[in-house]
């Protein structure tokens, strides 16, 4: 049984995502004590439930310790078979977040599954489905087919985004190309969707978030192409997510894409949040980034299995605590150095 400290690094929920993809995709049960103890008010919240009742769907794995508040937690995995299931995470619960507990067991699984989810799809600590789809989702087209579809957007604090994400795994865990992404290439274009909930058109809230991200990165002199859309919604809300694409590296396999984003908030003008996310990108691109901070510890599970490197722009708490729950599971070892994270095998 592998023993998990929750209270490890940040101390958050992520601890508890990764060991629970990991454990499913290594058929390795785990224990966790002091789940969430980085945190106010610690414990398992409603949200994280979820992702253990995903996964029950999906492969009927076994639980102990699964309500609201507890600090400790027994998960035994199953196994993932062909699937279709429905998850409400419930208001505005994030529809990504849940996502991290899934999305690699599954790729993995040499299976078809179709997840049919109800939730927040753009709200505060998580990562907005636009950069899920678009950030992350592209470098993972090499193990499986993802198809995401984002049919209603869900602001906090009402939430109902619905959302269907079919994956398709085409490999199993066995002779993987190892993950190199620490060459950039040069700076193709930038791409966006800037969205709004419908109530906010006539105030053209997604044209001035759009506009003015467009002011800020015309320096980069490249196209800058953003969308902008209108959607209704249950909450008031409004967002925009932008990515920069990079010509191939010199192993013209994996793409080289940098993600920034920005959301409104009470108080907050429209054409801030456009700057907002335009600066968090640039600060991306002029650094010597090949993996945004965001991205950078969510591919850390993902590196530890195929092994690489990748260079990122900064080694944040959450990517500590991902290599720590990844080391638990894998026979891996990194070596972080200079912002780059390098993954090989662990010396037995």
């Amino acid at each position: 049984m592998i023993e998990i400290d929750g209270s490890y690094g940040e101390g958050g929920g992520a601890i508890l995502r990764q060991a629970l993809a990991l454990s499913t995709l290594t058929n390795q049960p785990f224990e966790i004590n002091n789940i969430r103890k980085g945190r106010p008010k610690p414990g398992l919240k409603a949200q994280h439930m979820h992702s253990i009742i995903a996964l029950e769907k999906i492969s009927k794995c076994s639980v102990m310790g699964c309500e609201v508040g507890s600090e400790k937690l027994t998960f035994i995995p199953g196994t993932v078979t062909n699937k279709t299931i429905d998850v409400d995470v419930g208001t505005a619960g994030s529809i990504t977040l849940l996502m991290q507990s899934l999305l690699l067991p599954i790729i993995f699984s040499e299976k078809t599954v179709t997840l049919n989810i109800t939730g927040g799809t753009d709200v505060k600590w998580s990562q907005p489905i636009d950069y899920f789809a678009s950030v992350l989702v592209p470098h993972l087209k090499e193990y499986a087919d993802i198809e995401v579809k984002t049919m209603q957007r869900g602001y906090y604090p009402k939430g109902n985004g619905k959302v269907t994400i079919k994956i398709k795994s085409k490999t199993n865990q066995e002779e993987l190309l190892p993950i190199l992404l620490d060459e950039k290439g040069e700076l193709l274009q930038i791409k966006g969707i800037s969205h709004a909930s419908a109530d906010l058109i006539n105030a053209k809230v997604a044209d001035r978030q759009a506009k003015n991200a467009e002011i800020l990165l015309s320096d980069l002199r490249v196209p800058v192409s953003i969308t902008r859309q209108y959607s209704n919604s249950l909450s008031t809300g409004s967002g925009i997510t932008l990515w920069a694409v990079f010509s191939k590296n010199s192993y013209d396999e994996i793409p080289v894409i940098l993600g920034g984003d920005a959301l409104d908030e009470k108080g907050k003008r429209a054409e801030s949040v456009g700057e907002e996310a335009a600066f968090n990108l640039k600060k991306e691109v002029k650094s010597e980034a090949v993996v945004d901070s965001y991205l950078a510890d969510q591919l850390i599970p993902l590196l530890g299995l195929t092994k690489g490197i990748i260079k990122t722009s900064k080694i944040t708490k959450h990517t500590e605590s991902n290599i720590y729950v990844t080391k638990k599971f894998l026979d891996v070892t990194f070596e972080v150095e200079n912002n780059h994270i390098k993954a090989s095998l662990a010396d037995k």
